[in-house]
């Protein structure tokens, strides 16, 4: 009985921190702006997208993200950098993406990977669901294109 009224004190805690750490990365979101629809309702090709764009795979997110201090209305960003990550580590990762790659505001693109084999399809979809499910908590709007 003590193990189980232990593990129950340590399943707590871990909540509380998990909520406190969630609560530092809203607060930290909140400095980006809500975004400007106008900016990006007529955007619809990844190579044009200026603010952050999250691809799901079977195993792994790809977070894209301009680095180009200033691409031209229209123009492809010359410059942006990719990285794997777990899409456990999504909430902390799109946390410490700095204001400046938020060009549109705090709204993000998410797309299932094009280039994954057919049977992976349904973990791809449910790390999509996963990313939409933390980014919609983080307070982030989110635009769901078709795999890209």
């Amino acid at each position: 009985m003590v193990g189980v009224a232990q593990t129950a004190v340590n399943a707590e805690r871990k909540a509380q921190a998990t909520a406190s750490e969630r609560d530092l990365q809203r607060a930290q979101l909140e400095r980006i702006p809500l975004p400007t629809k106008s900016l990006y309702a007529d955007v619809h090709d990844a190579n044009l997208w200026a603010n952050p764009l999250l691809s799901a795979g079977p195993d792994t997110l790809t977070l894209r993200i301009n680095t180009d201090p200033a691409p031209a209305a229209g123009k492809a960003a010359a410059h942006h950098q990719e990285s794997q990550i777990r899409p456990e580590d999504l909430a902390k990762t799109v946390a410490a993406i700095p204001p400046g790659a938020w060009r549109y505001g705090r709204v993000i693109v998410v797309a299932e990977s094009q280039h994954i084999n057919p049977k992976d399809r349904p973990r791809a979809r449910r790390n999509v669901e996963v990313a939409l499910q933390q980014l919609n908590d983080l307070g982030i709007v989110v635009e769901e294109w078709p795999a890209r």
